[in-house]
């Protein structure tokens, strides 16, 4: 065969080929009659191809519209057709000759029956799935479902109400990631393949005392997961223990946070925390100070459940709450016959009580200046008196104070001893306010609603921008304990399938601490320019810096953050609200 020459397909060969495909064929002449009918198309119609061949086509072939792509020259493409209980898509193509002349015209076609049946069975699938989802979602019992591998792929309202964990916290997360206290069942079943029963245990960050009943999920002869539902036993096992308030007016308690329970993304309070962890392994008085609702007793708890005496007591005493007639018995305790109405044999006072542990003092700028002498004696030498007793009792005791009033100006103005003063500041640590901390903002949001969650029973799930932003244009005098109070009274005006906190949830703030969101009503056009440019100002500011650390760091947000001195989450965070690319 010389080069120029192309090989071409004997009509046996064509013959094969048409007949091997899985598509239906039909071609005509210039006439109508079928000159080409393969064996697919023979299967499809249910006749001999070799009966087909020669007849016209409009003749012996149902719903044909090839004689009509004869008249028009025009394709038909994608065509649905009917051929008994067969269904069929068809394209017709006209076919022309090299001078462009119509020869004939030719069809292909395939089955399609299948892929309609399938396609309903998805749609109802579909349908049963949401239906399903209905039924869980609509349930009061809180349901819980892990995959063979031990990962949550499903939780309903329900649970996020009971545990205070949203989808975030579970989904693709190990079965445990809800258990405070006790053995997880979803890893039991999928261990045993057995149904669990009555499983007591505690879950959420609240420690939620529940009853759970778990069962496998077996698709044919294969564990594919877990199921449980999970009861609520809180308020039929709640113990409660009051002391008598008109008696002592304060709380002894052991201390039930640490420092994985306080949200510091911001350089101050990043600050304040690195120094309370430092001074929490040393037996150093700590003197907490900030406005009042920064987090100073959680602050304090804290310090106590990282130092070694985490095992003893930690005592609570609110200076200002118990009269100064009781407080130094309250705190140094009496002996037999101290004074008129005194407990027979004595009674042991606080410090006698912290022994090995720690006193926590709040508002002690408030202590009587009668009592000022005597807390020095323990800071300086370690032992109290009790009232109405001559003996000297040792006691060990650390002592944390918090005071949200000036000191300094109280030692000027004679109502705090001045050597008291100084043994209280040996470890200052200033907790800054919330409007100094706006970073942390969104975090403390989504902290909060999962505790809210758990106390009304609902099912929010977060906390839009726009509401972020709003709350960020707030002074907050009363810091993070009005932030709770905000929260939570946005959460009481929520519709009970709501899900997303938005502006319009969140209660006015009609005080002298707004600065634009909520205040917008009492401001002049003007004053609510000047505000938002200011803010845009910052925010501008604060991309180009970014921007310019990231450029210097070569990307590396690690580096990026030690240039900008803030945390890294800190910076990942801005760079999530503010889009950086």
């Amino acid at each position: 065969m010389r080069p120029s020459e192309k090989p071409s397909l004997t009509n046996e060969e064509l013959e094969v080929i048409l007949n091997s495909t899985h598509d239906g064929m039909v071609a005509v002449n210039v006439s109508g009659v079928i000159t080409v009918f393969n064996a697919a198309a023979g299967r499809l119609m249910g006749v001999d191809p070799e009966d087909m061949v020669g007849a016209l086509a409009k003749d012996v072939i149902p719903n044909t519209r090839l004689h009509v792509v004869l008249e028009t020259g025009e394709a038909e493409l994608n065509q649905k057709q009917v051929l008994e209980d067969v269904t069929i898509i068809c394209n017709r193509m006209p076919v022309k000759d090299s001078t462009g002349a119509l020869i004939g015209a030719v069809s292909v076609f395939r089955d399609i029956t299948d892929i309609i049946s399938l396609a309903e069975e998805i749609t109802n699938l579909k349908h049963i799935q949401g239906l399903l989802e209905a039924i869980i979602n609509s349930t009061e019992d809180a349901i819980s479902v892990v995959d063979e591998n031990g990962l949550g792929i499903l939780i309903n309202p329900a649970y996020t109400r009971l545990t205070g964990l949203i989808e975030d916290d579970v989904i693709g997360k190990p079965a445990a990631i809800d258990i405070a206290e006790g053995e997880s069942v979803h890893m039991k079943v999928l261990r045993t393949g057995l149904p669990v029963r009555g499983a007591r245990l505690k879950v959420g960050p609240g420690r939620r005392e529940v009853m759970v009943h778990a069962a496998p999920i077996f698709v044919g002869e294969e564990l594919r997961g877990s199921v449980a539902a999970i009861h609520d036993l809180t308020d039929i096992r709640r113990l409660t223990e009051e002391l008598d308030s008109a008696k002592r007016l304060l709380r002894t308690l052991q201390a039930k946070y640490t420092f994985d329970d306080i949200i510091a993304f911001s350089r101050g309070m990043a600050l304040a925390v690195e120094q309370a962890r430092r001074v929490s392994s040393t037996p150093a008085t700590v003197l907490l100070r900030g406005e009042s609702g920064t987090g100073k007793e959680l602050f304090a708890h804290a310090i106590h459940n990282a130092s070694p005496r985490r095992q003893k007591q930690f005592i609570r005493v609110n200076c200002t709450a118990i009269s100064s007639t009781l407080f130094e018995a309250e705190l140094f305790g009496y002996e037999d016959g101290a004074f008129t109405g005194a407990k027979r044999g004595g009674r042991r006072g606080l410090f006698e009580e912290a022994a090995g542990g720690t006193i926590f003092l709040d508002e002690i700028g408030e202590l009587p200046l009668s009592l000022q002498a005597k807390l020095l004696r323990i800071l300086h030498e370690k032992e109290i008196i009790r009232v109405g007793g001559t003996k000297a009792i040792p006691v060990d005791v650390r002592i944390i104070a918090a005071t949200n009033s000036d000191l300094e100006k109280a030692v000027k103005e004679g109502r705090l001893r001045e050597d008291l003063y100084y043994r209280l500041n040996v470890v200052p640590i200033f907790i800054p306010p919330l409007r100094e901390r706006l970073e942390d903002l969104p975090f403390l949001c989504q902290t909060l609603i999962r505790r809210f969650n758990q106390a009304y029973g609902r099912n929010v799930t977060c906390i839009s921008q726009h509401a972020i932003d709003a709350l960020s244009d707030y002074e907050w005098p009363g810091n993070v304990r009005e932030l709770e109070n905000v929260l939570s009274r946005a959460m009481i005006n929520m519709h009970y399938s709501d899900i997303e906190i938005l502006p319009e949830h969140l209660p006015a703030l009609d005080r002298l601490g707004s600065r634009s969101g909520f205040a917008q009503r009492f401001q002049g056009s003007e004053e609510r320019t000047v505000t938002r440019k200011l803010r845009e100002a910052v925010k501008d500011a604060e991309v180009k810096e970014i921007r310019k650390a990231l450029e210097v760091a070569g990307g590396n947000r690690r580096i990026a953050a030690e240039i900008l001195g803030i945390g890294v989450r800190s910076l990942y965070y801005k760079i999530d609200r503010y889009n950086i690319k």
